[in-house]
């Protein structure tokens, strides 16, 4: 595992800050498991026997004890036909193991989504071969519960028993704990102590996988061949990178543009964003990770290459290695920012919001700004139509910020877009480029010299949506929602998740507005027309 300064100023302001931490002795003590890095609230945690923060540290070596679990589980998934792998988790429960599972190139279904279309092609994928595992730290996750409670009467309905389908993966003591003993369910429970963040190399990383039939033995031989350098003062790539990132943001280059193109892992950059804005956005302060984007010269970027010589640092290293190493680097980071990487202040928010909006007899949508085709805008913008609009909120921008792009919609819907007969790759591709929301911050992007960014939502509400609202004030927010022709109802629950998803997202975009952060959100009243005329528009900004 190797991380390379390529940039003089990186290098610099990388030595100087490391410097600092390696005299406080923060490697070992790090390495260690010392809470008390993190100032008075860590060690009063630590002190009441509450679990630590710092237990991702040791799962290299602790979930070897899984592994004769994992191997049973996939062999009985296996005899049994269940070759369907289909994950019900968010955030931290869900992006570890897809990016293993695309790195080891197994199928995994990941549904970390609230859309009713997305939902329902999970549901009609062959069920009768379908294993469910469901992943929740706290156990309460909405969403999760949302679609446990789904495929429970889709099972029931069918005909198979779902404790042979279902794995439930939960920290000890929660409702969902519960829940899985009472229904006879599979249950793997994940060491408290980690944060769901930090949990790749637990069980919320590794059931799933092992199920889908990756290798996560060796993805533990990766880590823990890491682990020892990681107490080091030299030679440390988790200290060299944490410093690289610190002390690039302690220097104004706080925007991480990440660049896999070459890498020979699948996605990374999607997890390490999760990772490294939730833990750093807050108290104003943070590192904004930017996916997919091409650098812009800007003096506030810094580009973090994964096997590729293109930015400023390298880091090379197998996928195992990679999840030790960025935890850690994200941990320093933290340190030098002189916040809590470990906490997520902002997230409870959104998600009190969006139950107190559920409880009302109707969503309060609000009053539009203006009506453009099969696009309704809301929010304050003195735009006539889309063009304006984009124009508008370009312009809002500050010479430091960035724009948000956060788009409540099935994020496989662009594969349905009708293709010429005969068409080659290219023309396939071309053809769902131009049916995909996600297209959309790339149009952007080509209009202004600031990073922006996309979230499916409500994925990022567990990813960058605390940067959204912890972070610096300099953002400016694009919420995008749509119309749902074909709801799916939530066994239980007075609601169907077509209603969740929307409250979901007036429940984010209230609190942007409670911060004074500028949101303007547009509904499609057809989600195909709308998402043409939203790129359509955009060229014409």
């Amino acid at each position: 595992m190797n991380v390379t300064y390529r940039e003089e100023g990186v290098a610099s302001a990388a030595s100087s800050v490391a410097g600092r931490l390696v005299a406080d002795g923060v490697p070992a003590r790090l390495a260690g498991g010392d809470p008390t890095l993190w100032g008075e609230d860590a060690e009063a945690e630590a002190a009441d026997g509450r679990p630590g923060r710092l237990g991702w540290l040791t799962l290299p070596r602790s979930s070897r004890e899984l592994l004769p679990v994992l191997g049973e589980l996939a062999g009985r998934a296996r005899a049994a036909g269940l070759t369907n792998v289909v994950l019900a988790g968010m955030g931290g429960s869900s992006l570890a193991a897809e990016v293993i599972c695309a790195t080891y190139d197994v199928p995994l279904t990941v549904l970390d989504t609230t859309d009713p279309g997305q939902v329902r092609r999970a549901l009609t994928e062959r069920l009768e071969e379908t294993a469910l595992v469901v992943a929740s730290k706290s156990g309460s996750t909405v969403e999760t519960d949302c679609q446990l409670r789904i495929y429970e009467r889709l099972f029931a309905e069918a005909g198979p028993d779902p404790a042979g389908r279902v794995v439930v993966i939960t920290d000890p003591g929660s409702r969902l704990e519960r829940r899985a003993a009472e229904a006879g369910y599979e249950l793997v429970l994940a060491p408290p102590g980690v944060g769901g963040r930090y949990s790749a190399l637990s069980a919320f990383g590794l059931v799933p996988a092992a199920l889908a039939g990756a290798d996560v033995a060796r993805l533990l031989d990766d880590a823990d061949e890491v682990l020892p350098l990681l107490s080091l003062d030299t030679g440390n790539p988790g200290l060299d990178l944490g410093a690289a990132l610190g002390g690039a943001a302690l220097a104004g280059r706080d925007k991480l543009l990440l660049e896999d193109q070459l890498s020979a892992t699948t996605g990374l950059p999607d997890w390490v964003e999760q990772l490294v804005a939730e833990s750093t956005g807050k108290q104003g302060r943070g590192i904004l990770p930017v996916v997919s984007a091409d650098p812009n010269g800007s003096g506030d970027e810094l580009v973090v290459a994964i096997e590729s010589d293109v930015g400023d640092v390298r880091v090379d290293g197998p996928l195992g290695a990679q999840f030790l190493v960025w935890e850690y680097a994200t941990a320093i980071a933290g340190l030098l920012l002189g916040v809590d990487p470990f906490d997520q202040p902002s997230v409870a928010e959104s998600k009190e919001n969006t139950a107190a909006l559920l409880a009302l007899p109707d969503l309060p949508t609000g009053t539009p700004a203006f009506v453009d085709g099969p696009v309704v805008a809301y929010g304050p913008s003195t735009a006539k139509d889309l063009p304006g609009l984009f124009a508008e909120l370009l312009r809002t921008i500050p010479g430091d910020g960035y724009l948000a792009i956060m788009a409540y919609l099935d994020r496989l819907a662009a594969f349905d877009a009708p293709v010429p007969d005969g068409a080659d790759f290219e023309q396939m591709t071309d053809a769902w480029m131009m049916a995909d929301p996600a297209t959309l911050r790339a149009l952007l992007a080509l209009r202004t010299d600031r990073p922006v960014t996309f979230g499916w939502g409500p994925r990022f509400l567990h990813s960058t949506g605390q940067y959204h609202k912890g972070g610096p004030q300099n953002g400016v927010f694009l919420q995008i929602t749509g119309a749902v022709a074909d709801d799916v109802a939530v066994p239980g629950r007075p609601y169907g998740l077509g209603r969740l998803q929307l409250a979901q997202a007036l429940g984010d975009l209230g609190a942007l507005e409670t911060r004074g952060r500028p949101a303007v959100r547009l509904h499609l009243t057809d989600r195909a027309a709308g998402v043409a005329r939203l790129l359509e528009a955009a060229q014409e900004a």
